[in-house]
């Protein structure tokens, strides 16, 4: 029997996340915590390790000092098999300069590539929401004989201009015949003519395809250096680009109604809806699917608790996620997401909201339809989210549909 390929993961973890704002004012998008206890980036290598890869890399830049933290805290895999994740940062290999794309990180990291020699590399992101078996993608991509495959996700075609959207070949559906940046009239699936093939930025190359395609892209100096609007192009081009349908995907303990569930919660509004998401009756999402984990830190603490305060009000708690170490007294909590560490105090209310870890609630206060990030404190009878132009006042963000975001680390009197 021929020899199973070496495949190599690189996760491309440098972004920015300006939409997040303020919630990336502090840490990359990556890092960004979700869930309660979980971050982005444990989605994406649970994804990985779940599909049985063992040497992973994260490529990491902006502002990466926590989304490294946590990769080195909880992500150890045995050295004695030659497993690990590694967190890589920008390292100007090739002159004083920072990654100037997608692309370019995966051109300045080659070094990476060299060392292991795998046949095969899987290129994803590391902020979105999903889980997905890339055993099946990769085995597809191998029978195939593209050089490169994208996978795709159906979406509605009304959507189509947020996304990158693959057209595909009359005579072969696996092949992509044109790569559509954000295209405003496309022409629907012949299958469903109501949707589209949207790129999850998800990628698998042949290692001497992607070594090519780089090298070749990063002595153009018109190319953005980006994955999905150079590189893919270019293997288009070529016609050597395949796609993965992810309707083929068949993740072990999905269900009909969460398999093909895929979120970039790159905006404020996105992020909140998928956490409402998870506090439904019947997620979308399944955070218990126990034959796929989402993998993420072991929280070193107690139970979370709930009491009656000091003057005998009932805390009770709706239709929410309450995490680790939490202490919740006398306080009205529901349909909201909780982090670790959370203190609230007596005759409280939260509602409709997120809160990251280490979050301090005093009595009395109100918090709605709000996102609070790590170590906000409010004082007694404070609120968020209850009056509008107060919180612009005190320069909260404030989405067009009402979610306001209070900043880590900030005192709201």
């Amino acid at each position: 029997m021929p020899a199973a390929p070496k495949v190599f993961g690189i996760i491309l973890a440098g972004g920015e996340g300006k939409r997040l704002m303020p919630l990336t004012a502090d840490r990359a998008k990556p890092a960004v915590p979700f869930g309660g206890q979980y971050r982005l980036i444990d989605f994406a290598i649970s994804n990985l390790i779940n599909s049985g890869l063992r040497q992973i890399v994260v490529l990491t830049q902006y502002k990466s000092h926590s989304l490294d933290r946590h990769i080195s805290q909880n992500w150890r895999m045995s050295p004695m098999l030659d497993s690990y994740v590694a967190s890589v940062p920008a390292q100007q290999r090739l002159g004083k300069r920072w990654f100037s794309g997608s692309a370019d990180a995966i051109l300045q990291s080659m070094n990476l590539v060299n060392d292991e020699k795998p046949d095969i590399v899987i290129v994803i992101g590391a902020d979105h929401v999903y889980r997905m078996d890339f055993r099946q993608m990769l085995a597809a991509h191998i029978e195939s004989g593209a050089r490169a495959t994208v996978a795709g996700i159906r979406q509605p075609i009304s959507l189509a201009n947020q996304f990158g959207v693959i057209a595909v070949d009359d005579d072969d559906p696996a092949k992509i015949s044109d790569f559509l940046e954000k295209p405003q009239n496309p022409a629907g699936l012949a299958d469903s003519p109501n949707e589209v093939l949207a790129s999850m930025g998800n990628y698998i190359f042949n290692t001497d395809a992607l070594i090519e395609a780089v090298e070749t892209d990063g002595e153009l100096p018109t190319s953005n250096h980006d994955m999905g609007g150079d590189i893919i192009p270019y293997f288009v081009g070529r016609g050597e680009a395949g796609v993965y349908d992810m309707n083929r995907n068949d993740v072990p303990g999905s269900t009909e109604r969460d398999r093909y569930y895929w979120r970039d919660v790159g905006t404020i509004e996105s992020f909140f809806d998928a956490h409402m998401d998870l506090i439904s009756t019947l997620p979308i999402f399944n955070l218990y699917n126990t034959d796929w984990p989402i993998h993420s830190q072991t929280v070193n603490s107690p139970p979370a608790k709930f009491v009656r305060d000091g003057v005998g009000r009932i805390g009770n708690a709706i239709d929410s996620i309450v995490s680790l170490g939490s202490v919740l007294s006398g306080t009205h909590l529901e349909r909201s997401v909780v982090g670790p560490w959370t203190l609230s105090g007596g005759g409280s209310t939260i509602t409709d909201s997120v809160l990251f870890d280490h979050v301090q609630v005093g009595a009395g206060a109100r918090v709605h339809r709000a996102i609070l990030d790590k170590n906000v404190v409010l004082a007694p009878g404070a609120t968020v989210g209850v009056d509008r132009e107060r919180d612009l006042a005190r320069g909260f963000t404030v989405t067009e549909t009402g979610i306001t975001v209070v900043g880590k680390g900030l005192i709201v009197d």
